[in-house]
């Protein structure tokens, strides 16, 4: 199942707040037979089963600390579309890491242009530079 980033970064906030507030859920949180991408496939595998197309954020939420609560839980894998409701001050924070990724992206192509440039007019002036040597030199015979 490919679930979108932000669902899972959705469930993966709300699951570490709870495990920072809650010790006795921290305990279960750090199981290291659980994962996120289990966590959300299970989230999608009963959500699949109601037949429901939607679900206020608190039975999701209920969902992914259930599947961290129990010691063993069955669940398939399903191909599905996630449409998550952002808050302002999620799709905010969203916005500003892409904005941040993309000038990071930018920075790093055009430092790899400039050494690119830096290169090529280092190699041009060694070149210059032997056959400026070459030039100056005569040979008798």
């Amino acid at each position: 199942m490919k679930e979108s980033n932000a669902f899972k970064e959705i469930i993966k906030t709300y699951l570490d707040k709870r495990a920072a507030d809650d010790e006795l859920f921290a305990k279960d949180y750090a199981k290291p037979n659980k994962s996120l991408d289990d966590c959300c496939d299970f989230i999608i595998s009963e959500v699949k089963k109601s037949g429901r197309q939607g679900f206020a954020d608190d039975e999701i939420y209920s969902l992914a600390v259930h599947y961290y609560n129990e010691e063993k839980v069955e669940f398939g894998k399903h191909q599905c579309k996630v449409v998550v409701n952002l808050s302002d001050q999620t799709k905010e924070r969203l916005e500003k890491q892409a904005e941040e990724e993309f000038k990071q992206a930018k920075i790093d192509e055009l430092r790899k242009k400039d050494l690119a440039e830096k290169e090529r007019l280092k190699k041009k002036a060694e070149a210059k530079k032997k056959k400026d040597e070459s030039v100056g030199q005569l040979t008798l015979f």
